[in-house]
């Protein structure tokens, strides 16, 4: 896992937006954000997935942000989830952290990239991937959620 990569500075989000990959040590920020978009601490069901990756997006020392993302396949990188708090929503973060998380996976010889969305409780992700040239690979009604899940996939 590279984490000696300076936290890059993004230039079409909110002014000081910076998204950084982060290890273990800083999971207690991912998990706190997670409570506070989610209001679940359960980030994701296992911590052992092969290129397990977090992602922390920052406006000065606030995080705002993450992703979270690992192994789907040889080939494939998920991004297993993601938040943005609310009042950050709809400036450009999720963007910025769905472009960082690509370009990890990329880096990490990955040639497709996927993620799954619940359109009734997260529309925002489902017209983020429509924009960003994905198509959905997949839809079916996940009664856990009680909601559509719609699987996003692209060519990275």
């Amino acid at each position: 896992m590279q984490l000696d990569r300076a936290p890059d500075l993004v230039p079409n989000g909110p002014p000081g937006l910076r998204v950084e990959r982060v290890g273990m040590d800083r999971f207690d920020e991912v998990r706190d954000l997670n409570e506070a978009v989610f209001g679940e601490g359960r980030v994701i069901y296992r911590l052992d997935r092969t290129d397990l990756t977090f992602l922390l997006a920052s406006v000065g020392d606030r995080a705002v942000g993450y992703k979270v993302g690992y192994a789907e396949t040889a080939t494939t990188f998920y991004s297993a989830k993601g938040g943005v708090l609310d009042r950050w929503r709809r400036t450009g973060v999720a963007r910025a952290l769905l472009v960082r998380m690509e370009d990890e996976a990329r880096g990490m010889g990955y040639a497709r990239f996927a993620y799954d969305t619940f359109p009734n409780k997260h529309p925002g992700m489902t017209v983020l991937g429509l924009a960003a040239g994905y198509t959905v690979a997949a839809a079916g009604y996940n009664a856990a959620y009680r909601d559509v899940r719609l699987r996003f996939e692209r060519d990275l």
